[in-house]
């Protein structure tokens, strides 16, 4: 990990990378369970390139000696589509462990052609919702004994469930969803004894947020169309309301008028009486 920057923040795939390191050396036993917990909980909770740093610097990277480095340039853009993510370069993560305890992939990383996973009275998240794939067919084997790995995956992508399960189960529910045009296949196979491994499909955060808003800005749009069509409504009435009334105007004055010519035709008429009797 590079030491000219420490001040800068540290990205999820940042602290994948070094719990990985740390996996790889409890399963080599240069770190005993307790060291591992620590600096697994130290790692997670690591917020700048700084504080990730001396997790694994008395440890070798990939059998070489040297600390793991953090890249401190950032991935190229990744373009429209499926087509964008779907990059052919080796995976940043092959394999996950947890035993009495707990792992996690997420964020921006690239899924390798075949993903192995390994729970024992722990469980994982294997979260692909943003994460580039090496291949158009990648496959996500897990093996949980008494404990549980769950594998999530993004709308458009096709799944198949190949595992096998005693006295335990794999989740079949996201079988038989057509994928998008280019998108990958994600293959999900293993073995579960006491324990399960669970298939779901959701959108990420991000996509959440924005048909929130979609729906926000939907529903405003509603109610000005309402209140549109209301003031339309309201206008149409008033301008029935004033007619009426200028219509009941207009009898009322043409009544009057009536009236008073026929009380001027009988004034002249008794006029009249009165002069022929004089």
């Amino acid at each position: 990990m590079t030491d000219d920057a420490p001040e800068l923040r540290a990205s999820d795939a940042d602290r994948e990378r070094v719990a990985e390191v740390l996996r790889d050396a409890l399963a080599e036993g240069r770190l005993d369970m307790t060291e591992f917990e620590e600096r697994l909980d130290a790692t997670y909770s690591a917020r700048t390139y700084g504080e990730l740093a001396p997790i694994t610097r008395d440890l070798p990277v990939g059998g070489a000696g040297g600390a793991p480095r953090v890249s401190m340039t950032k991935e190229p853009e990744r373009g429209e589509g499926w087509a964008g993510r779907v990059t052919g370069r080796e995976g940043s993560s092959a394999w996950a462990v947890a035993v009495m305890s707990g792992f996690q992939r997420k964020g921006r990383w690239t899924v390798p052609k075949r993903f192995n996973s390994f729970a024992f009275w722990g469980g994982g998240d294997i979260d692909l919702r943003e994460a580039d794939f090496s291949d158009r067919e990648v496959v996500i084997n897990c093996v949980a004994i008494m404990g549980g790995v769950n594998v999530i995956v993004p709308p458009g992508v096709e799944v198949l469930v190949r595992g096998i399960g005693i006295m335990g189960g794999f989740d079949h529910s996201e079988e038989g969803v057509p994928g998008d045009p280019g998108a990958p296949r994600v293959v999900v196979t293993g073995f579960a004894f006491w324990g399960g491994v669970g298939v779901e499909r959701k959108v990420t955060r991000a996509e959440r947020q924005r048909l929130k808003e979609e729906r926000r800005q939907e529903k405003l749009d509603r109610k000005a169309a309402m209140r549109e069509l209301h003031s339309s409504a309201r206008e149409d009435v008033d301008d029935a309301h004033r007619r009426m009334l200028d219509g009941h105007r207009d009898m009322l004055r043409e009544h009057r008028d009536e009236r008073r010519e026929q009380r001027e035709l009988r004034r002249e008429d008794r006029d009249r009486r009165r002069r022929g009797e004089d």
